[in-house]
């Protein structure tokens, strides 16, 4: 009998949140990005529902028009270090820059922080999209957009080859013999490449998931091609339920085309459920959100996509600027779609600026709705899981107490975890290490 298949659910833990407002809900905590007691708690909350991981972003560049969140929050290796303390079962996944970080730092980084977790650590790889990022690492330029992907994919090839330094019983520690490794069984990488020179062994061992899982968030045609050929794991965002379908499909035709299988790579589309005991009172906490925000807000929330480009200059009423290549080197998939869906709306540069800085879920209403619609987009073909952001306070607690006990009823999500590891949860293989060539799944 073949056993169904769950779909996986992750959290992202993202303090006061993504809007440029909602630190001011009268029930948002002010000061939530850098609670750690908060993150502590929504840790064991999304822990108790079950769900796979919790995801924690990160960003190199602020200035005073940032996202409120940005200016003061927790740096990822460092809050998933700590919540690897206070959790047991739940993945830990962070972003790390490949374009301003070095591949044995990293590999380091996160292969101690799975071996702290016992294997639940993920990797956001990212390329930072942000010109200003430059200017914190004494560069002159930042690099532009294909040539970071460049960089990031011998970036992740070193960083694989440093986990892979010590086969799994190289520590023997016998104190009578005093043999404490099998040094035949350390492996020095050596690697000389375009971008980077890293002698090795990494001086740390892999975990029981082999390498932390590697997630990724690109959309462009460089990018996507870069999560079918190395991600474990794919966040993506689309408008629509079609949109997604179409997304799934060419990520998974893409993965088959560099010898993977389509199992291989997990797509997780990122949504923001507002669930109420009806659907009115969901609308409600939509509209004590969205009313928070700004038209001013919204203009420094929409500049940010764009190099931080000054939208006040602009009449609010007349149809949205022309902008020509202004952020083709930062958010590439991210402003082409604005631009894109400002044309075919015909859209004013205020209905812009106020549908970008506070989007309108599809995945509102009570319960058993959006437990609907995680079904429908699950069912479709249109994911392997969710990345859930909660868009209103509480969300997270909602989610977890009110809709995951309807997808368990229902048989589409796990009621105990299956495994130890995060790899072992969402059901991916154990990495084979280079120097054994053995391949194993969980």
């Amino acid at each position: 009998m073949t056993t169904r298949k769950h779909l996986k659910l992750g959290a992202m833990l993202h303090g006061i949140g993504g809007t440029m407002a909602g630190w001011r809900h009268p029930e948002a905590i002010a000061d939530a990005s850098v609670n750690f007691e908060l993150y502590k708690s929504w840790v064991q909350k999304a822990e108790a529902g079950k769900l796979d991981l919790v995801f924690v972003a990160d960003g190199l560049y602020i200035n005073e028009k940032s996202t409120p969140h940005f200016l003061n929050r927790f740096e990822p290796i460092a809050i998933l270090s700590a919540l690897a303390a206070v959790s047991k079962h739940i993945g830990l996944v962070g972003t790390l820059s490949t374009s301003y970080s070095e591949p044995f730092t990293v590999a380091r980084q996160f292969g101690t922080i799975d071996k702290i977790s016992h294997g639940r650590a993920g990797w956001n790889i990212v390329t930072s999209p942000l010109e200003g990022t430059a200017l914190n690492y004494s560069k002159k330029e930042h690099p532009e957009h294909d040539l970071r992907y460049r960089i990031a994919g011998e970036f992740l090839e070193v960083t694989r080859g440093l986990w892979d330094s010590w086969e799994d019983d190289a520590f023997i520690r016998d104190k009578e013999s005093g043999v404490f490794f099998d040094p035949e069984k350390m492996h020095t990488l050596n690697h000389k490449g375009e971008f980077f020179s890293v002698k090795g062994p990494l001086n740390i061992a892999r975990s029981e998931q082999g390498h932390p899982v590697i997630f990724q968030a690109g959309a462009s045609e460089v990018g996507k091609n870069y999560a079918a050929k190395e991600a474990d794991a794919v966040f993506t965002g689309h408008e629509n339920v079609q949109e997604a379908v179409k997304f799934y499909q060419e990520i998974k035709q893409r993965a088959a085309s560099f010898g993977r299988s389509s199992d291989d790579v997990l797509i997780f589309p990122g949504i923001s459920p507002i669930v109420g005991q009806t659907d009115e009172e969901a609308e409600r906490k939509y509209e004590e959100i969205a009313s928070l925000v700004t038209v001013e807000n919204a203009l420094n929330y929409l500049g940010r996509f764009f190099e931080h480009h000054d939208f006040s200059q602009y009449p609010l009423d007349e149809p949205f600027p022309e902008l020509g290549d202004l952020g083709k080197n930062s958010f590439q998939s991210g402003t082409d779609k604005i631009k894109q869906t400002a044309k075919d709306n015909n859209w004013t540069l205020r209905q812009v600026a106020l549908q970008v800085s506070t989007p309108r879920s599809q995945f509102i209403g009570t319960p058993s709705k959006v437990a609907d619609q995680i079904q429908e987009w699950f069912e479709a073909g249109a994911a392997d899981g969710f990345m859930l952001h909660a868009a209103v306070p509480n969300g997270l607690e909602d989610f977890v107490d009110l809709v995951v006990p309807i997808l368990q009823e229902r048989g589409l999500f796990r009621t105990e975890y299956e495994s130890t590891t995060l790899r072992g949860n969402l059901g991916l293989r154990i990495p084979a290490n280079r120097y054994t060539r053995t391949e194993v799944k969980q």
